[in-house]
């Protein structure tokens, strides 16, 4: 406990005691009056401070209010000799409880959120003045070779100059498994150091790096609010003055209906505290706490998986996922291509390699660095001018003085070079060289080891349709499709028909069905901010797919996408049950009062009881059942 709460506790004991005490102690008139007045005023004084701020604030109809007005009322009811002061007491007591509980049970659930995320780092360590002291990691500049020794956390991005050591990523990725890194290795911060003393050379200055990021998305995710909660604020807006409304017609119309029609004693009292005991049970706390508790912690349960949601928006849009848009290259396959053969060649294989590595050599694309990997050596760029990228086609270039075309048919076509198709599956790569056909180049991309089980997960969820996008040959995308399960494949895209063809797939799906879209590309970028949702891969993944994206899944896993699913539709599930049974006993207590049947003591199980309940279940949330 805080020590909010530990005063909160003490006065409730207090006030319990002395309403305990009291109950033995005979007093009439105006000495009860004090007496009793002594207790409430303990117990309730921060409610009446809370009401009469919001009064002169203009920010009347609110939970303070409702509580003020009953237990007021009711003592009123007392002095007059129709009620008992204890029961105006002990609803304020109770009240008190029920939000000492809700708050302990709030920031539990968010202790536990922060410690899934405990991932800022402290300090960095860095050689100054022949000695490793420790700094801000915000005064870290991008080139720093810093320090990482066994059990620290990595605190910014960058590429491991020297050593070996594993890495225990859980609080990125939710995976168990440690990571084996060593020299020429990329890692990224929020990674905590197991074995060996590591240097590295930062890449990113901390504002950027993969830490500051995901904080970022955890701390502005509540700002993203979902349609139910939107919804509830709503409702709270207009349901508290109405019902304040109702209890005045209730105290009022009754009395005169008897006296003036009926010809019959009014009872004032009898319909006043039917009033108060309205006012008490129509407390909307419940609804207002646990709908953004739910969503919280919903967020905050798949944040331990290692999937970032933006906003409750985007979990709940997530929840009615039913048709899935994977790009294919570093979303279902590793990204890490091979080549597996050169043929048709006119020239030695080696030299088709190298001026195939030269004039790709300015691109970061993996097939270009798969080039280079085969060529064997880094190639000499001053040999390399008059670079062209043709985006979907390939490049062009002068190689020592050679005009030289690297790329695929369409390419070959566009330069009117004859060529010969290929018959292996994967990516082809046409080769021309000072303006003769000289051969292709095979290159294979390998498949994540969960692609074709996420698939098949991804139906188990209840989507409808998969779709694969990609710029490779049909061949190799027809073949990757059969061998994943994928329901429908779309080849040969340039990065504007990706989003054209999401165009027309959000046209044809059901309008309440989501369509969510998972790359991890700069050219992904347009795509993942077209679709309903879009999910981006946040290892290998770039900043522009990441900054577009929706939801960010930190391992690149794509099993974690029905996982994704499965944790929002447990959350909106919770959502909805504490929606149904707040309003439901709610409104049933209404009338349970209107008509005289419920008392104060069940207008409390009303609004505190309930309040406790969906808490207690919005809380649920937090925890993930494995897939």
């Amino acid at each position: 406990m805080n020590k909010k709460q530990k005063k909160m506790l003490i006065r409730i004991i207090l006030a319990a005691v002395m309403l305990i005490v009291l109950h033995f102690i005979p007093a009439d008139g105006i000495v009860r009056f004090v007496l009793y007045l002594i207790p409430y005023l303990v117990i309730g004084y921060d409610i009446l401070r809370k009401a009469f701020r919001g009064i002169l604030n203009k920010q009347i109809f609110d939970e303070n209010f409702l509580m003020a007005v009953a237990t007021i009322g009711a003592i009123a009811v007392a002095v007059t000799g129709s009620g008992d002061y204890t029961e105006a007491i002990a609803v304020m007591l109770f009240y008190q409880i029920g939000e000492l509980f809700q708050s302990y049970a709030v920031g539990k659930s968010r202790r536990n959120i922060t410690a899934l995320m405990d991932i800022r780092p402290d300090y960095a360590n860095v050689w100054r003045d022949d000695r490793l002291v420790q700094v801000d990691p915000e005064e870290v500049e991008t080139g720093t070779v810093i320090v990482v020794q066994p059990g620290e956390k990595i605190p910014i991005d960058g590429i491991v100059e020297e050593g070996s050591s594993s890495l225990n990523t859980g609080a990125l990725t939710g995976e168990s498994l440690p990571r084996d890194v060593k020299e020429g290795d990329e890692v990224i911060s929020g990674c905590i150091n197991m074995t060996g003393v590591l240097k590295i050379r930062t890449t990113k200055e901390f504002g950027e790096s993969t830490v500051s990021k995901i904080l970022e998305l955890v701390e502005n995710s509540s700002s993203r609010k979902s349609r139910s909660e939107n919804f509830i604020s709503r409702f709270a807006k207009y349901y508290t003055p109405a019902v304040c409304g109702s209890a005045v017609i209730l105290a009022v119309l009754p009395p005169l209906v008897r006296m003036l029609v009926l010809s019959a004693s009014p009872e004032w009292g009898v319909w006043v505290y039917r009033a108060l005991t309205f006012l008490v049970i129509s407390c909307p706390c419940a609804l207002v706490i646990s709908i953004p508790l739910s969503f919280f912690a919903g967020i905050g349960g798949a944040s331990r998986e290692g999937i970032l949601v933006k906003g409750s928006n985007y979990l709940e849009a997530l929840s009615k996922a039913r048709y899935v848009v994977f790009d294919k290259t570093g979303t279902l396959t590793q990204g890490v291509f091979q080549v597996n053969g050169v043929h048709h060649g006119s020239m030695e294989e080696e030299k088709l390699l190298e001026y195939a590595a030269l004039a790709e050599s300015a691109s970061s694309h993996p097939i270009s660095k798969s080039l280079r990997q085969a060529y064997g050596r880094e190639p000499d760029r001053k040999r390399v001018c008059d670079v062209k990228e043709i985006g979907g086609h390939g490049v062009t270039a002068r190689i020592d003085g050679i005009p030289v075309a690297a790329g695929n048919d369409k390419l070959m076509r566009q330069l009117n070079i004859p060529y010969k198709e290929c018959h292996s599956a994967g990516t082809i790569v046409h080769m021309a060289v000072n303006g003769e056909y000289a051969g292709h180049i095979v290159i294979s991309d390998v498949l994540k080891p969960n692609a074709g089980k996420a698939i098949r997960a991804l139906k188990g969820a209840g989507v409808v349709k998969t779709v694969m996008l990609t710029g490779d040959g049909k061949k190799a995308a027809e073949q990757t499709a059969e061998e994943l399960g994928i329901d429908e494949v779309y080849s040969e895209l340039l990065p504007g028909d990706k989003v054209a063809k999401v165009e027309e797939l959000l046209a044809e799906k059901p309008a309440k069905a989501k369509l969510v879209f998972v790359g991890d590309g700069i050219n992904d970028a347009p795509v993942l901010g077209r679709a309903d949702i879009g999910i981006a891969m946040g290892a290998m993944g770039s900043d522009a797919a990441i900054e577009a994206a929706d939801v960010v899944l930190m391992d690149d896993d794509p099993m974690k996408i029905a996982k994704g699913i499965r944790i929002s539709r447990k959350c909106l599930r919770i959502v909805h049950e504490n929606i149904v049974f707040a309003l439901g006993v709610k409104f049933l207590c209404l009338i349970l009062g209107a008509v005289g049947i419920a008392d104060m003591w069940l207008a409390i199980f009303a609004d505190v009881g309930v309040m406790i309940l969906a808490v207690l279940n919005a809380v649920r949330a937090l925890f993930v059942r494995k897939l």
